[in-house]
């Protein structure tokens, strides 16, 4: 008599979970952009909590001046190197356009004549091709103002996600202690400690990515300045700023910079193509092995896979976070999943 019964109540419990479980799918699609940011300032956190520890433990002696303010400190430094950035490298870029600006009528028919020597570069319609030239430089400004909702939104976006990490640098930690409390107690030592090895592992990221930015920011920097680049301090810190964006930040570096050059010697131009070839040469096979891969832990080609997953889910951001992910998901995976010989 009870059999069926019971057996009813299991049926219904089926397929209640069934029923929350395709609910909780459907509102986890709709707010998944929420997600995502929440994922992403998470991870940040997780990333930036060594640094922030390091800055409160700097002392003089026995005074600690950053101990109850390293959050703080950590964002001065950041947004006083923005503006910094801005107030050198801006003014002089924004003059030369301008004179650009003013120039163009009278040079671009001369640069038109140029390229008519070039193969296949004759068949453009000349008085056409100035026309429309001119009349974007016109409208730049209505372009411009047009795209300030777009701005606006991840202007935003940056700022939440920026509030966000705080939030988890700060209070993280009993988040993380609530989170843990789901599981009984043997298995939330052994969660902990894999998460634990995977924050250790996700700051020798950081020092990694962060020695390579140096290295190429100051690398640049010389090249710039021996070829003769124009704005060759900005053009350098910009270079070695991007490379923290994986493939995607090594290309806008080598657009931007060989466009610079080419205004002054398509030689310049040709000159920073051969630096970039060398280096990127030397930036895989010596620079990425060695400090890269020997501190995540992971081979190449899991790196570019991860690369490539990331971008293609959600572009740039998803290409920052790619290798701290790939990290996270390695670690578990050796832990819970890999059968290990009791030997």
């Amino acid at each position: 008599m009870n059999q069926p019964l019971e057996q009813t109540r299991t049926l219904r419990r089926d397929i209640l979970f069934a029923f929350t479980l395709a609910l909780a799918c459907y509102v986890a699609w709709l707010v998944r952009d929420f997600l995502v940011l929440l994922y992403v300032s998470g991870l940040f956190a997780v990333v930036l909590t060594p640094v922030v520890q390091s800055i409160a433990s700097f002392r003089i002696r026995r005074w600690q001046p950053f101990r109850n303010s390293a959050i703080l400190v950590l964002l001065l430094v950041v947004l006083g190197s923005i503006f910094a950035f801005g107030f050198l490298a801006l003014p002089p870029v924004i003059r030369d356009m301008n004179e650009f600006a003013r120039e163009m009528p009278t040079r671009l028919p001369a640069i038109m004549d140029k390229l008519k020597h070039v193969p296949f570069a004759d068949q453009l319609n000349s008085p056409d091709t100035v026309g429309k030239l001119q009349d974007f430089v016109s409208h730049a400004a209505t372009y411009l103002l047009f795209s300030i909702t777009n701005w606006a939104t991840g202007l935003f976006t940056v700022i939440t996600g920026l509030v966000l990490t705080i939030y988890f640098i700060t209070e993280g930690d009993h988040a993380y202690r609530w989170f843990l409390s789901f599981f009984p107690e043997e298995n939330s030592l052994r969660l902990d400690r894999t998460l634990r090895l995977a924050e250790v592992r996700m700051g020798k990221w950081l020092l990694g990515q962060g020695s390579l930015m140096v290295i190429l920011g100051i690398l640049s920097t010389i090249v710039y300045r021996a070829l003769g680049v124009r704005y060759a301090y900005a053009l350098g810190v910009l270079t070695g700023t991007l490379n923290f964006i994986p493939v995607l930040g090594a290309a806008i570096s080598i657009v931007l910079a060989v466009l610079v050059a080419a205004i002054d010697s398509w030689g310049r131009a040709l000159g920073i193509l051969i630096f970039y070839a060398i280096y990127l040469q030397i930036e895989n096979s010596i620079l990425t092995p060695r400090i890269m891969t020997n501190r995540v832990g992971l081979p190449g080609l899991a790196i570019f896979v991860a690369l490539l997953l990331g971008a293609a889910l959600e572009g740039v951001v998803g290409a920052m976070v790619s290798i701290p992910t790939a990290v996270l998901v390695s670690v578990l995976v050796d832990e819970y999943l890999v059968n290990r010989d009791p030997a």
